[in-house]
C-alpha cells in the first residue's frame, strides 16, 4: 500500500491525494480542494510548521535525541559546549573542532562595562531575575553593529557565540544585582558550568566542587533544546520576521517566563512545601483525584511514558545531595512517585514524572531560590533556540510566521452615532 492519504470534500466530491512521510502529509491538500479552506488546530496539537533535523522526540515511547544521539548517551559522556555544538551543526565535533569552539566561547563571556553599570542599575533593587534577563538579552544586540547582518554567515556565527557565551554571565548579573551583591567577571579559566557557578557564589575564597559543576553540566544537557515548545516555536516566529538573533532570543525567552512553560520546576517545589510531609502524600493524591488540586511535574504535552529526562536528572539529584546534603523535600517526591506510578488513575491518563520534577529540587539544593529556576532554563536553551533559528533561516520553505484564523465575531454591520447607541 502506497504512503498517501486521500481527501475528499463531501460539498463538491473533489478528491486529492498526497504522500505521507514520516506521518506527515502536507496542507497544500486543503488549498488543492479549497483554496480558502484552513485546518482550525488551537495550539498547533496536530500542525507540524517546519521540518527539522535538531531533536527527536517520541512521546509515546519516551525517546529523546539531539542529532539522532540518545539523551542518556549525551548526558552520560558529553559536555554542555559539545552539546551545543551538535545542535547548531549537526554533528558532534572532533578534538580540534571542539576545541576551538570552546576557545571561541570562552572568549565571549564578558559583556560591554555599560551593560554592568548603567543597564542594569536602571532596574529595581527588587526586579525578577528573569525580566532582568529577558531585558538584558534585548539590550545586548544594540551593542553588535553585525546583530541585524543575519545573512551573513560569519556574523550570524558571532552573534551566535555572544548569546551562548553571555547567557550565563547575564544570569549571574540579574542574580547579584537582585540579592545586592557586587558582580562577579567571568573567570574564562573554568569550564561552561563552573564558570556559572562561580559567578553566582563566590565571595572571597570560592571553589567549584566537582561533583555540583557535572550535575549543572547534565543539567544544561537536558534543558538544550526539545523540538517545537513554546519558547523555541516563539524564536520561530519572530526570527521568520528576520529580527537580529538578540531579540529573538529575548522573545523566546518572553515565552519561556510564562509558568505554563519554564516556570514547572517551581511549580513542584511549592507543592510539595505544600504537601509538608510523607504522611500527607495519599491525601494529597486522593485530592488531586477529586479533582481538587493539580499533580505538578507530572505528565507533559508530548510524553505519555516517562519522559527520558527525569530518570537522569533524578539520579543527578542524588550526587548533588552527595555535597549539599539531602532536600528535605526528597522523600515526600520519592513517596508522591512512588504513590502515583502504582495508582491506575495517573497510569490510565499516562501521568509519568517529566524533567520539573526533580530539577527544581536540585536548583534548591544548590542554594539556587525559585525566582532563578526559569533563568537556570534559559541560559542552555539557549543553543536549541538558536539552532533552530539558524535552520529556519537556511531553509528555502520557510516565510515569515503568518498563521490564518476562524473568523467568529459579527458579520458586517453599519456604524451607529454614539448618541443613538
Amino acid at each position: 500500500m502506497p504512503d498517501t492519504i486521500t481527501i475528499t470534500d463531501d460539498r463538491t466530491g473533489k478528491t486529492v491525494t498526497v504522500p505521507i512521510e514520516g506521518g506527515v502529509f502536507p496542507s497544500s491538500a486543503l488549498r488543492e480542494l479549497d483554496p480558502s479552506l484552513y485546518c482550525y488546530d488551537p495550539a498547533y496539537l496536530s500542525t507540524a510548521s517546519c521540518k527539522s533535523a535538531i531533536t527527536f522526540l517520541d512521546g509515546d515511547a519516551g525517546i529523546l535525541r539531539y542529532g539522532g544521539y540518545p539523551i542518556e548517551q549525551l548526558a552520560e559522556n558529553s559536555t554542555y559546549l559539545e552539546v551545543a555544538y551538535l545542535l547548531l551543526n549537526g554533528e558532534l565535533p572532533n578534538k580540534v573542532e571542539l576545541d576551538t569552539w570552546v576557545a571561541n566561547v570562552t572568549n565571549h563571556t564578558f559583556i560591554h562595562e555599560n551593560m554592568r553599570k548603567r543597564f542594569v542599575d536602571g532596574f529595581h533593587y527588587n526586579a525578577h531575575p528573569m525580566g532582568m534577563f529577558i531585558s538584558a538579552v534585548a539590550a545586548l544586540g544594540t551593542f553588535y553593529d553585525g546583530s541585524k547582518d543575519i545573512h551573513d554567515p560569519a556574523q550570524r556565527e558571532r552573534q551566535i557565540l555572544r548569546l551562548i557565551a553571555k547567557a550565563p554571565t547575564l544570569a549571574a548579573m540579574a542574580y547579584r544585582f537582585s540579592v545586592g551583591l557586587p558582580f562577579n567577571y567571568p573567570n574564562n579559566d573554568l569550564s561552561y558550568p563552573a564558570n556559572f557557578i562561580n559567578m553566582m557564589w563566590k565571595v572571597g575564597d570560592y571553589e567549584v566542587d566537582p561533583r555540583l559543576e557535572r550535575a549543572m553540566e547534565v543539567l544544561f544537557i537536558l534543558h538544550a533544546d526539545h523540538e517545537q515548545n513554546c519558547g523555541t516555536t516563539a524564536m520561530r516566529v519572530i526570527g521568520s520576521s528576520h529580527a537580529d538573533p538578540y531579540s529573538s532570543a529575548a522573545g523566546a525567552a518572553a515565552a519561556l517566563y510564562g509558568p505554563l512553560h519554564g516556570g514547572a520546576n517551581e511549580a513542584v517545589v511549592r507543592m510539595l512545601g505544600e504537601i509538608g510531609s510523607i504522611e500527607n502524600v495519599p491525601a494529597f493524591v486522593d485530592s488531586v483525584k477529586a479533582g481538587e488540586g493539580r499533580l505538578m511535574g507530572f505528565g507533559h504535552r508530548v510524553y505519555k511514558n516517562y519522559d527520558p529526562r527525569a530518570r537522569i536528572i533524578k539520579q543527578a539529584a542524588y550526587d548533588v545531595f552527595e555535597v549539599t546534603g539531602k532536600n528535605p523535600l526528597l522523600d515526600i517526591a520519592l513517596a508522591l512517585e512512588e504513590t502515583a506510578l502504582s495508582d491506575p488513575y495517573f497510569i490510565d491518563r499516562k501521568l509519568y514524572p517529566n524533567v520539573d520534577f526533580y530539577s527544581g529540587l536540585i536548583y534548591q539544593a544548590m542554594g539556587f531560590p525559585v525566582e532563578m529556576f526559569t533563568v537556570l532554563f534559559a541560559i542552555p536553551r539557549m543553543s536549541g533556540w538558536l539552532a533552530h533559528w539558524q535552520e529556519l533561516l537556511n531553509d528555502p520553505a520557510q516565510k515569515i510566521s503568518r498563521p490564518r484564523q476562524w473568523y467568529s465575531g459579527p458579520d458586517e454591520r453599519n456604524y451607529v452615532d454614539i448618541a443613538n447607541r
